[in-house]
């Protein structure tokens, strides 16, 4: 008999419908491949139950009480547009189970990777805020931490996925954390929601797979039906979500924020990183392979550059808007966290200088217990009524005291505030400090009424008095949070046509791994309210009719700052590889390699075995990489000081790699296949080459034109270098990726 589903791998028992389930129904039941544990006591005596009645139940979404939901999409708030109530039991114990779904690990960004570091204020925030850490050449410390939101501990760091970039600022005012990403919007408008994203994203529950990564049903599925999703969805599926290095990654504050200067007055805000060294990124294929060859690829790079002295920096800017009762800029709600405001409109306008200087000597008791958390503010810093940023002060206070193991994370080395604390804060799992004094509480004669209240002119945090809108308590979101497609509309025609090509291939490869049909046509509808081309494009890949618009696209304007390409940029820090085989002139390898150290990037010498080269010259070079453990990724450019003949190991049952490539001509003549595997991979990648001494040979067996753009020939990596290096401040040689037209 035919098997109804001969090719594994569908997600649920049956398929899902192309419109949203309306009508109530029970839970599906499982897979025939799928059983469960068996129904014993807390004491293994066997209690005969169905192994069903572990399993949820009961057609209506409802509380851990059993009490059934009419909402659970909005936080319950004063108005549609005011603020989150405490009194929201629904949110809270949402939020609270979520925060405790995971131990030890943090249940979001648990990968991650940390540095320490200064940040010298500029002095240009006096007129906007009273933060005392932004005043002119005041230095702060910090501790910030990247990391990827989907993947557990042990994942990739290449993933396509969004990145967390935390800073925790160590003032004299107490601690205040930036808790941002590197895109600068979010799934969903409101916290509730989270949950669902991230359960949507995570790998499926029955086989903990795929990990890591947003290719596959239940993600597409949630922003297939959820279009609020649509702009973080298509950023994610742009470059921005392929990221080369954390030192090369924007950060954003994503939310709105108000600031106070000394006279009280307030400012409206969006907090922006800007990398000195530009916004870069992997392309696919590089991302895939690094995966493979090197999973710390962006822990490494961070940890790398530091210790070579090519300390990562960043800008430090605002977008101001006047704090308006509207709080809206230029027709954009500026309480909606999926909506950016066109630096065209607002420039980004510089606070201070961030500097990543030490990496830590302990990744757990740094990298892995530093709690961040963006109600740890300063004075001149206030948070706004956007009700992602209500649940996210919720949220994270509670998540610490699950993954650290009580109240008292605080008093942790890493989170330690350098100012004085005196909280009246007793007791606890893990209490460190040792309090003195008889009154822990307020007011008090026997410890002399200390700790005592202070006022603004002594540095008191004092909450902006806002004016708070009347109105009833709903579960509602203001109409201004349902445009959901004119700013990704905006960010699409905003790229360049070889980004463009590229969100399309993202697309296409990402819905190629869902298995239902219905799933893909859904995203094909949203597409259609994006653009045209890229529905078509995407369609055409998948095989699948393309769907005509359901609502006019939007007239927007397009911001050439969201694009990564057509700009220079520093080349410090960069990473270029000098391929030698040893045996030709090494002076012309030493001189490259210092050129590129004058340059202020990383040289690392590829040869056919390790150790050192001329070690009977007095002056030998060391070897970092050798041919069969080097690979194209790890390098921003090639310079090649010769043509190196196949080495000893230069067979497959030594060396995979040695199978590919290029061994034509005589034996004086062949070129080893894993240099010509490095050389056409970087190629293919739009990376810079460069070459002498018969280099030419190595371009012609990797089928690679001598005259093609970005390989630079000449007499010496002296000669070569310059232009090599004009190639790099573009960070690709983009010519090589031809965009449709």
């Amino acid at each position: 008999m035919e098997q109804q589903h001969p090719v594994p791998g569908r997600p649920g028992p049956e398929p899902p419908p192309l419109e949203e389930p309306t009508e109530p129904r029970g839970p599906l039941p499982p897979k025939p491949d799928q059983g469960g544990p068996a129904t014993v006591s807390p004491t293994g005596q066997p209690t005969g139950a169905d192994r069903a009645v572990m399993a949820q139940g009961g057609e209506y979404l409802t509380t851990a009480q059993g009490h059934r939901l009419p909402d659970t999409d909005h936080s319950l708030k004063v108005g549609a547009r005011g603020p989150v109530l405490l009194r929201d039991h629904h949110l809270r114990e949402k939020i609270t189970h979520f925060d405790h779904e995971r131990i030890p690990e943090r249940v979001v960004h648990a990968r991650g990777a940390a540095a320490h570091g200064v940040f010298r204020g500029y002095g240009t925030a006096a007129s906007v805020t009273r933060a005392a850490f932004l005043d002119k050449d005041v230095e702060t410390p910090v501790f910030v931490r990247f990391s990827t939101v989907l993947g557990s501990r042990g994942s990739a760091d290449t993933v396509r996925d969004t990145r967390g970039f935390a800073v925790k600022f160590y003032t004299g005012e107490g601690v205040f954390d930036l808790v941002g990403n590197n895109i600068p919007v979010f799934f969903i408008q409101d916290a509730i929601k989270f949950p669902d994203v991230i359960h949507a994203g995570k790998p499926h529950p029955d086989r903990e797979i795929p990990q890591a990564q947003s290719a596959h049903d239940t993600f597409w599925d949630f922003v297939s039906l959820h279009t609020e999703a649509t702009h973080h969805t298509l950023w994610n599926m742009s470059d921005r979500g392929i990221p080369r290095s954390y030192r090369m990654m924007e950060g954003f504050g994503v939310h709105t924020f108000r600031l106070v200067n000394a006279d009280g007055k307030t400012t409206l805000v969006k907090f922006h990183w800007k990398p000195k060294l530009g916004v870069h990124s992997q392309v696919w294929e590089e991302a895939q392979i690094t995966g493979g060859a090197d999973p710390d690829f962006h822990r490494r790079d961070l940890a790398d550059a530091i210790e070579a002295g090519a300390h990562p920096q960043w800008e430090l800017g605002i977008q101001t808007f006047p704090d308006t009762p509207e709080q809206t800029f230029e027709g954009i709600d500026l309480l909606d966290p999926t909506k950016i405001v066109p630096e065209e409109l607002a420039p980004v306008q510089p606070l201070g200088l961030l500097t990543l200087d030490r990496n830590p000597s302990n990744f757990f008791a740094e990298t892995e217990q530093v709690a961040f958390h963006p109600g740890h503010l300063v004075p001149g810093i206030d948070v706004t009524d956007d009700p992602l940023l209500a649940g996210r002060l919720f949220s994270y206070i509670d998540t610490q005291i699950t993954r650290l193991g009580g109240p008292n994370f605080a008093q942790l080395p890493i989170n330690r505030p350098h100012a004085p604390v005196n909280d009246m804060l007793r007791d606890g799992m893990h209490q460190t400090a040792v309090h003195r004094g008889t009154a822990p509480y307020r007011p008090n004669s026997l410890d002399g009424g200390c700790p005592f209240t202070a006022g603004t002119e002594a540095g008191a945090y004092v909450e902006v008095p806002v004016e708070v809108p009347a109105g009833r308590k709903v579960r509602e979101a203001p109409a201004s949070f349902a445009d959901h497609f004119s700013q990704p509309r905006q960010f699409w025609l905003s790229l360049s046509p070889v980004e463009q090509e590229h969100v399309i291939s993202a697309y296409t490869f990402e819905l190629s791994k869902c298995y239902e049909k219905a799933i893909k046509e859904r995203v094909l509808r949203t597409l259609a309210n994006i653009d045209p081309r890229l529905c078509g494009e995407v369609a055409e890949g998948l095989g699948l009719p393309a769907p005509e618009p359901s609502e006019p696209l939007a007239d927007v304007v397009p911001s050439p700052a969201l694009s990564q390409v057509g700009r220079e940029w520093p080349v410090a820090g960069r990473v270029v590889g000098i391929v030698t085989d040893g045996s030709g002139d090494l002076e012309s390898v030493r001189a490259a390699r210092q050129a590129v150290l004058d340059q202020g990037m990383v040289p690392l010498v590829v040869a056919p075995t390790g150790g050192v080269l001329g070690a009977d010259t007095g002056d030998p070079v060391t070897v970092q990489r050798t041919f069969a453990a080097a690979r194209s990724i790890e390098f921003d450019a090639l310079l090649l000081a010769g043509a190196p003949a196949p080495a000893a190991d230069a067979h497959g049952a030594r060396d995979a790699k040695a199978g590919s490539g290029d061994r034509s001509g005589d034996a004086g003549q062949a070129v080893d296949p894993r240099v010509v595997l490095l050389v056409g991979e970087a190629y293919r990648h739009s990376k810079a080459l460069g070459g002498w001494a018969g280099a030419e040979r190595v371009w012609q067996a990797a089928g690679i034109a001598s005259d093609a753009p970005g390989v630079v020939g000449g007499g010496d990596g002296r000669d070569v270098l310059p232009e090599v290096v004009r190639l790099l401040t573009r960070h690709r040689v983009w010519e090589r990726f031809p965009a449709a037209v």
